[in-house]
């Protein structure tokens, strides 16, 4: 199973159009927010079957998108979060927190514009995996590089990450 992720390509689609045609054929687009309206037309780029799992940023002002979202991906419960209602950009520690007392697996979230990927291990406690694909449009992070994520489940039902820049 091959999952895209991305997050705040806020409406200059350019590189995402360009990174769904080179991953094509995906089981499953994830967008984390601030896509800003271009979450009607993205469906039309992605391959048919493609399963598509979008929420809503802090930017997406007239959208009818979820806030968040509870999904299954494999055998991962995975979060679907912008973030800003965590207070991602001072950090995930509170949305660690939410994740954990919540019972999921994953929890993704955008907001942030930098790439970020971390095992999340706590004594007693089922891993945490916690991850931002950062930004297509408008990078944040050291050398600001358009930047997505490319989740794969394998033969054996194990999730595999790959952090990818344009």
């Amino acid at each position: 199973m091959k999952i895209l992720i991305v997050s705040d390509t806020h409406r200059r689609d350019e590189n995402l159009k360009a990174v769904i045609e080179r991953t094509k054929p995906l089981d499953m687009f994830i967008h984390l927010g601030d896509a800003e309206g271009s979450e009607h037309i993205i469906g039309t780029w992605v391959n048919e079957g493609c399963d598509m799992e979008m929420i809503l940023g802090n930017n997406n002002f007239f959208s009818c998108l979820d806030r968040e979202k509870d999904i299954m991906i494999g055998r991962y419960r995975t979060l679907l979060t912008h973030g800003h209602c965590y207070n991602v950009s001072v950090g995930a520690e509170a949305l660690k927190r939410e994740a954990r007392a919540r019972g999921f697996d994953i929890a993704m979230y955008g907001h942030t514009h930098r790439p970020f990927y971390e095992i999340d291990k706590k004594a007693g406690d089922k891993d945490l995996i916690v991850l931002n694909p950062g930004s297509l449009s408008y990078p944040r992070q050291d050398g600001h590089k358009p930047s997505f994520m490319l989740m794969e489940i394998d033969q054996q039902g194990e999730a595999h990450f790959a952090l990818n820049f344009l």
